[in-house]
This record gives C-alpha cells, structure tokens and sequence, in this order.
C-alpha cells in the first residue's frame, strides 16, 4: 500500500487527451504516451499549450506556463453525456495535491453524481470536494511517518460544471473564474466575476476567519506587508495542508516554518468551497479559468477584453503571454529576457500560469451534450 501511494505521488505526468479521437485523428494512452503526430499539444519553452480543441457545449483553449521548479500547477476538461466539467488546481508547497485532485477529483465527482442518477446539485459538487479531501488526508495518514512534508503540501481547487443549462462554479482559495457577457447589441462584453476568493489579504476573509476563531487573536497576521492565515499562508481554504486542519500532524517532524506554537483544535483551513449556481443566458460568451498567477497581472476586464477582441485559436496562450508581458514590464526587463529565465529563478518574477478558456455555444447547450465529443484532457509539463 505504502510502495504504491509513493509511486501515485511521484509520478510526473505528460500533456495528454484521452477520446476526442475524431476530432484529432489520433487516440493518447492513459500513460501520457501521444500516438499521432504530437500537432495538438506544443510547447514553447517553459510554455505548453492546446489552442483549440471541441468540448461538449463549443470550444476551449488551454495554456500552461511553469514558473517553479516542479510544475505545481494542474489543470483539466472532462465533457460527455452529463455535460462538462472544468479543473483548475493551484498547488502551493509542491505538486502532490494538485496532481491528487487532478487524478481523483472528477473519479469523484462521477461515482457521487451517479448516486443520485446523474443530476448534479451544489451538494454533489460540495461532497465531491470533501471526499477528495478525506482521500489525500488518508494518504498524508500513510506516509506521514516516513514523508512528514507531505501534511504541508495543499492546493487551490476551482471547478466548473456544465449541466444541463446551468454552471456550477466552486472554488477554494484564489483561482478565478472571470464571464465574458455580451452587454446588449453594443458590441460590448461585460467581466463578470464568478468565484468567491478566499485570500487573506481580503477583509472579508479576515473577518470571516476572526469569527470563526474568536478566542485566536493570532488567527492572521501582517507579515511584510501580507495577510496571511497564522502568518504562514495566504488562501483561507484549500485542499491539503493537512498540518493546519489536524493536530496529529502538527508536530516536530514537519519544518519549523510552518509548525503551530499551539495544538489545532478545530481545522483552521477548510476544504468546503465557495458554490455559485447561474443559469446560462444567450448573452453569456465564454468563461476564463485561470490560477491567481493570471490574475497578479490582468484585471478582469483587461481579461475579457483579450478574449473579446481577438481569435479563439491560441486565446489562452495570448492571455498568458499578456500577464508575462506585465511581469516583465514590472520588474523593467524585456519579455524576451524574461523567457530566457530558467524555471525556479522564473519564480521570483511570475508564477506558474494556468489558463483555459471556455467558449459557450448557447445552441448546443440548450440541446443537452448527450451528442457533444466525449473530451478529457489533462494539461501538464514535463518536468
């Protein structure tokens, strides 16, 4: 058991698509292993990117850039007969977590849903991230003796579902998801934000986590000039982080930076996410998935205008060329030196960037995605 959980976490996963085979001419292996003529996926650099593809309500696009020295950024489609369902998984500490979710999040999500004959309610979406939670706890319970680091590693966790006529967005910690909506027949597209932040650099996290810890005077603190949840983090909520939600795991053993002076009472972190239920509109163009990386350096607006006023193919890509534009701008270097930048040092200019763009065909939507591509694609690095 324990031989084969390490060997789930060490894993480093390839760019792949499973199905879509019609749309792409070629199939790709469960392992990661590309059976045509690689013209799908590409890779520029520390960027990797997929600028078109069908999914089951129109088209996406997807981009990837790593920042770190392990990608700990991860990211996914899956679109069939129950509608779509989106990923975008921001680890922090390492990539074990995001690449747990990545594997079982959606595993999840299906055997829950099925329970209840395929309808998908904000509790299936709720329950789908506690079971999650619960199994990379389970494994954190396994190797804990001999990997003590593993109860410090957590992830951001945004999800989109597509059922029917509605989108379900849930979220823990800082992703966003950002709505192009067509402002009547101006030409215009609105940026309409759709996910709830949990950052405590926000003051209605701060106040949220002072209510729920109210004998804690400590429960956030300023530390150079950042809010951060008992000094140490910033996101409020998550996946993982195991450390400051069970007090068998704060102990000597993890590394003295993250190591609470007092015993973990109740979970300081939650792994129940934010759920917004709307009802998709004619109007409503396409959605931008994305880690905070992208959002460090794009506005919402800046975001959508992006979208809005150039082609499909490659959106993603443009989009995260325009934050690395920003980043560069920053620090008053020039985009083409800061692409040069080896990853681990790129960290101290940007983050790891996910991105994927999803463009809302009404029409289809409206007829159910019974007769749509069956997609799954999962977006990372060799590293």
């Amino acid at each position: 058991m324990l031989e084969g959980l390490m060997n789930l976490l060490s894993v480093c996963w390839k760019p792949f698509i499973k199905g879509d085979s019609s749309e792409t001419g070629a199939a790709v292996g469960v392992n990661g292993n590309y059976n045509g003529d690689g013209d799908d996926f590409e890779k520029d650099g520390l960027l990797w990117f997929r600028d078109i593809g069908k999914y089951g309500s129109g088209e996406y696009s997807m981009a990837v850039v790593q920042a770190n020295q392990v990608l700990e950024d991860q990211s996914q489609i899956e679109s069939g007969s129950f509608g779509t369902f989106v990923g975008v998984y921001d680890g922090h500490g390492g990539p074990d977590v995001a690449r747990y979710v990545c594997d079982n999040l959606f595993r999840n999500f299906q055997a829950i849903s099925a329970e209840d004959y395929g309808v998908v309610t904000p509790e299936t979406i709720r329950n789908t991230f506690l079971e999650t939670e619960n199994g990379f706890t389970a494994v954190v319970s396994e190797l804990f003796n001999v990997r003590p680091s593993i109860a410090t590693v957590g992830s951001c966790c945004l999800v989109g579902v597509i059922y029917q006529q509605t989108l379900f967005i849930a979220n823990l910690g800082d992703s966003r998801v950002v709505l192009g909506k067509k402002v009547g027949n101006t030409g215009g597209m609105a940026a309409i934000q759709l996910s709830s932040e949990h950052n405590a650099n926000l003051e209605e996290v701060r106040h949220e986590l002072k209510s729920l810890h109210p004998h804690d005077p400590q429960i956030v603190a300023l530390k150079h000039g950042v809010w951060r949840v008992k000094g140490i983090i910033q996101v409020s909520r998550s996946i993982g982080d195991v450390y400051m939600k069970h007090s068998e795991y704060n102990t000597d053993q993890i590394a003295p930076k993250f190591r609470l002076p007092e015993e973990v009472v109740m979970p300081i972190l939650s792994a129940t996410p934010s759920i917004l239920t709307h009802a998709i509109q004619p109007s409503d163009s396409f959605l931008i998935f994305a880690s905070d990386g992208l959002w460090e350096h794009l506005s919402n607006e800046e975001a959508v205008e992006i979208v809005h006023n150039n082609p499909r193919a490659g959106i993603a890509k443009r989009l995260v060329k325009a934050a690395l534009h920003e980043a560069a701008k920053k620090r008053e270097m020039r985009y083409s030196d800061l692409r040069k930048i080896d990853k681990r040092v790129r960290r101290h200019f940007h983050d790891d960037i996910t991105v994927i763009v999803l463009f809302l065909n009404y029409d289809q939507i409206s007829r159910g995605s019974a007769n749509g591509p069956n997609v799954s694609v999962r977006s990372a690095l060799e590293h």
